[in-house]
């Protein structure tokens, strides 16, 4: 499936289907939430949450790319991703686009 953030896709002609999206809510476990604390307390990367965001963030796509092909899409324009926190340690991510139709 082609997935862009741009809003036209050179040498293609569309039709336009609908929106799509994909989410998940991500945490961590209770341990790595505590070495993330002490993390903290003397600065740098938090590496257990870029990847629990790097996790959710494939996940979301993943999941969006599955409802455009629900849809019988052949690309995504568009699209952007979205995060929010939930609660300490938990993260909500969702992908979202323009499913589209070769002409």
């Amino acid at each position: 499936m082609l997935v862009l953030t741009t809003e036209q896709i050179p040498g293609h002609e569309y039709d336009i289907l609908g929106l799509v999206k994909g989410s998940t809510i991500q945490c961590k476990n209770i341990g790595r939430d505590i070495g993330s604390s002490f993390k903290n307390l003397v600065g740098g990367e938090m590496k257990s949450y870029v990847d629990m965001m790097n996790e959710a963030r494939d996940i979301a796509l993943e999941r969006m790319e599955q409802d455009a092909q629900r849809l019988g899409a052949d690309a995504i324009v568009c699209m952007r991703f979205a995060s929010s926190a939930i609660m300490q340690g938990a993260a909500e991510v969702i992908a979202y686009g323009t499913a589209v139709k070769f002409k």
